[in-house]
């Protein structure tokens, strides 16, 4: 999850994610050292949908209709082969990426109001960040020492609700993938 780029992060914020623990041996290292939302507790994912709903929005009915949602969707296999780039990030491509990217949509439809990335981008690409606000020679030496770690294989089978408490993100819930 990345706000702005600046690494900031305000308490109340939440995010839905997909954690790919199978990812963390290969990414850790690098994500600890490169990626401000490993620093501040948020494990190797991509991203469903930040920023979602202010905290003190999110209540049961909020969580069940989350829930709802999220479980019209079915469990789903993704492979991580290789690496990509947008300006000065790192990440692995998720393949397929169509579940992730029916999995943002869906939840975005639901609230409208929280749009992907705030906005931010006309196309949202699913992905796991390894690095971001990095120069090239950075995210050139990472790239290389992830190649002799991938393929990475994760089953989806639920999207977790995170929250930020002013110093770490914390998971509230999660939401079982049929």
């Amino acid at each position: 999850m990345a706000g702005d780029g600046s690494g900031e992060f305000q308490a109340g914020q939440s995010g839905l994610i997909v954690r790919v623990p199978a990812a963390e041996p290969a990414v850790r290292a690098w994500r600890d050292r490169l990626d401000p939302s490993a620093r501040a507790g948020v494990p190797a994912h991509v991203t469903v949908l930040f920023p979602f709903l202010h905290e003190n929005r999110i209540d049961d009915g909020a969580c069940a209709a989350i829930g709802e949602v999220i479980g019209r969707h079915r469990r789903f296999e993704a492979r991580f082969e290789h690496c990509g780039r947008f300006p000065g990030i790192l990440y692995l491509v998720p393949e397929p990426d169509l579940p992730f990217r029916r999995l943002t949509e869906a939840i975005a439809d639901r609230w409208p109001q929280t749009p992907p990335f705030g906005g931010q981008f006309d196309e949202v690409v699913p992905h796991l960040t390894i690095a971001q606000g990095q120069d090239d020679a950075v995210l050139e030496e990472a790239e290389a020492d992830l190649r002799g770690r991938l393929p990475v294989t994760g089953r989806v089978s639920s999207v977790d609700l995170m929250v930020h408490d002013g110093t770490r993100w914390q998971q509230r819930a999660s939401f079982a993938l049929r």
